[in-house]
This record gives structure tokens, C-alpha cells and sequence, in this order.
């Protein structure tokens, strides 16, 4: 029985193995659960100053730009600098972010304005830094270990998510947006102080300087590996057309269940913890590009489904169905990029990567805001989940590559686990 049970939960080898990969579990819990008050009590603030759809879905469009701008930036930075460094800067950065958005919240008249400018100073940030991180990942983690690092990242994520929306919405309900974004300033104090012990990251002795050919190189690279190409172009897709979480304070209003939207931003996370929590079989599976089409393509049914029902137990029962498929196909990604990346493209090729999972949601949002505003609320949902299954299987049929991809056959993972062996990780 024991030995059933642990065939099934999640694989610890990472967090046995690394202790810098137990630091920044940790880091990174404290400042999801920070980042996720912020990000419900975000547009709740813009909702509660507008009333508007469009105005809530016009924060993708603040914060597209400075992601793509940065996220390309970030990803060769992270090539050139102490990994480590960066993501202490940025970190400190962030939690000033959030200190603006707390003085804000504390004036007799809130501004709009403000929040506009901080979403898009966040995204900034977030994308010089998140290549730092994922590409940091890589390093410190053996190479056998990578999916089970993968899960476990989300379990954490996903852990942030669930407590951060769910009590968000509470707080702001009851305590108002200035003891939300209090919660964020003193989560982004603690990651500080846990970014401060982990190791140095120097980048190697021969990396070239932040330059457009670097980052050209990074692309180029990715855009002639086809299961790569695959694993950004279905993300982005699902994302487009399948994001409506913008528009869920306008879904609850629909449902005539105000009370709800806290659990309607949790309940794809819910999802997502009940497969990682049963992720153990996931560590002995080869085939990962199967994961990101039907992981991707599950994500897109739910949320028609989501979009379709008017009783709002079922509406969360599918966002919670959403939350696992795109865990299924997140971990397809993670494992991929991390197992065929050679290390020295890794902060480009994770600069790219930040992009096909951030600029899908932004635009997604600001998609999901225009058609509400156009069809009504639960009609740009349904919809967009239908549209996300169709590109999915149109990516799915045009890159066959990704779909017959095999971690123990493929040329890229051979070459990339030679390289950590030679390395000694």
C-alpha cells in the first residue's frame, strides 16, 4: 500500500537534493501569496473606480508592452549577470511597487491612474526577472529531476494561489484594498531577506554582454527547434482565447453571486493542487509534448463549460477541471525547455518562455474585456474555450513533433543531459 501511494504523491527528489531549490520553494510561496492578494485586489479597485469592463481588460493592455520588452530583455540579462543578483533587485523592486499601490489605497480619493502605471512597472519587473528564475531552476536541479521540480514549483504556485485569491477577496470585503496590498509589502520584506542567502550565479566566463544578437540568437534557436516552437505556440493560443479571469467579477454579478469570486479565482488552482498532488506518475512518463495538447486542449473545454452553465457549483467545478489541464500541460513545458536547452541560450530561451505563458494571459485579457463588452459576459467565455480546443489541435496537427516528442530519444535532451553529467548535476 505504501508503496502504491508514493508511485502517486509527489516526488521529492529535488527538495532532498538542493538546497538552493528548497530556498527558493520557499521564497517563492511567500511571495505568491503576496502577489496574489495584489493581483485580485488590483482589478477590484479598478472595477470599484469604473464600473467597467473594458477599464479592468485595458490592464493586459498596460502591461503587454514592458513584458515583451523586458521578458526578451530579462532573458538575455540573465545570460550575462549573477542570476542571483537579479532576481534580489528585482524582488526589492516589486515590494516597492506594492508599497505605491498601499499609500494609493490609503488617500480619501483613490487614483485610477496609479494603478495603471503599477501594473505596468510590475510586468516590467517581473519579466527581467522570472528568466533569472526559470533558468536558475535548470542549473540547480539534477537533470532526471527536472519534472519533479516542475511539480512541485506548481504545487507552490499553486498553494499562493488558492490562499491568495480566497482570502483576498475576504479582505478587501471586509478590511478594504489597504490591508491587502499591507499583506503584499510584508510578503515581498520576507522573499527579500530569503533571496539574501541563496548561492551566487555567476553567468560563464566567455557570455557575451545584453545585445539584440543575443537575444536574435535565443530566437533563432528556438524557432528551429519545432517542439519548442510547439510548446509556445499552444500556450499562447490556450491563453488568447481561453483567459477570462479579468472578467470573473462581472461573471459573478451574472450568476448573481458576488459571494463567489474569491472562489472562482481559486478554483483552477484547486485543480491544479489535486493533480499535483497525485503527480508522482508523472516523473516516469516520456512522451511530455502529449501533455501540453491534451493538457491545453482539456483547459479549453472546461472553460466553455465554465462559460455554458448558469448554476455557479458547476461553474467552479469546470474552472477547477481548467486548472488541471493547464497544470498537466504547464509540466509538459517545463520539462521540455529545461531537459533540451542547452545552458548557455538558457536566460534567452527563458526570456521567451516568459512570453508564451505572460503575454497569452495579457492579451487574453484584454480579448475577454472587448467581447464581454461586445456579447455579454458568459458568451466571451464559452466561446473562447471552443476557439482554444480548435487552434490547439490545428497547432497539434502542423508541429507533429511535439506530439511524438520522447525525453529518452530525442537529440536536444540527449545533448542537454550530457551537458549537466559533464557539469556534475
Amino acid at each position: 500500500m505504501t508503496s502504491k501511494l508514493s508511485a502517486v504523491l509527489p516526488d521529492l527528489s529535488p527538495w532532498r537534493s538542493s538546497p538552493d531549490f528548497r530556498l527558493l520553494w520557499v521564497q517563492g510561496l511567500v511571495t505568491y501569496f503576496g502577489s496574489f492578494m495584489a493581483m485580485i485586489a488590483l482589478p477590484l479597485q479598478i472595477k470599484d473606480l469604473t464600473d467597467s469592463p473594458l477599464a479592468v481588460g485595458a490592464m493586459g493592455a498596460v502591461e503587454l508592452v514592458p513584458l515583451v520588452v523586458f521578458g526578451l530583455y530579462g532573458g538575455a540579462l540573465a545570460d550575462a549577470v549573477d542570476r542571483r543578483r537579479l532576481i534580489l533587485g528585482t524582488e526589492a523592486a516589486l515590494g516597492f511597487l506594492a508599497v505605491v499601490l498601499l499609500v494609493n489605497a490609503m488617500l480619501p480619493e483613490p487614483m485610477l491612474w496609479p494603478l495603471y502605471v503599477v501594473a505596468a512597472g510590475v510586468s516590467a519587473l517581473a519579466g527581467l526577472q522570472r528568466p533569472a528564475l526559470d533558468s536558475l531552476m535548470a542549473r540547480i536541479v539534477p537533470h532526471d529531476q527536472l519534472t519533479a521540480a516542475a511539480a512541485l514549483n506548481a504545487l507552490r504556485w499553486q498553494l499562493g494561489a488558492i490562499a491568495g485569491p480566497a482570502l483576498a477577496g475576504i479582505v478587501v470585503a471586509y478590511a478594504g484594498h489597504p490591508t491587502a496590498y499591507g499583506i503584499t509589502v510584508a510578503g515581498f520584506a520576507v522573499s527579500v531577506v530569503l533571496c539574501l542567502r541563496l548561492a551566487p550565479a555567476p553567468p560563464a566566463h566567455d557570455a557575451d554582454k545584453p545585445s539584440l544578437r543575443g537575444i536574435a540568437e535565443g530566437a533563432r534557436y528556438a524557432w528551429s527547434r519545432p517542439v519548442l516552437l510547439g510548446t509556445y505556440a499552444i500556450d499562447l493560443a490556450a491563453m488568447f482565447f481561453a483567459f477570462p479571469n479579468t472578467i470573473f467579477p462581472f461573471l459573478a454579478d451574472d450568476l448573481d453571486a458576488e459571494w463567489s469570486l474569491g472562489l472562482m479565482y481559486a478554483a483552477g488552482s484547486v485543480g491544479s493542487v489535486v493533480l499535483s498532488l497525485t503527480s508522482g506518475w508523472t516523473s516516469r512518463v516520456r512522451r511530455h509534448g502529449l501533455f501540453v495538447v491534451f493538457g491545453a486542449a482539456g483547459w479549453g473545454l472546461a472553460i466553455a463549460a465554465a462559460g455554458w452553465f448558469s448554476n455557479v457549483w458547476l461553474v467552479l467545478l469546470c474552472l477547477a477541471f481548467a486548472g488541471a489541464g493547464d497544470m498537466l500541460s504547464g509540466l509538459g513545458r517545463s520539462t521540455i525547455w529545461n531537459q533540451t536547452i542547452p545552458e548557455e541560450l538558457r536566460g534567452r530561451l527563458a526570456g521567451i518562455e516568459v512570453l508564451s505563458y505572460s503575454v497569452g494571459p495579457q492579451l487574453g485579457q484584454v480579448r475577454a474585456g472587448a467581447m464581454a463588452g461586445w456579447t455579454g459576459t458568459r458568451p466571451a467565455i464559452w466561446a473562447g474555450g471552443l476557439a482554444c480546443v480548435v487552434s490547439v489541435g490545428v497547432l497539434a496537427a502542423v508541429l507533429p513533433k511535439l506530439v511524438t516528442y520522447d525525453a529518452h530519444t530525442d537529440e536536444d535532451a540527449a545533448r542537454r543531459r550530457a551537458q549537466k553529467e559533464a557539469a556534475g548535476v
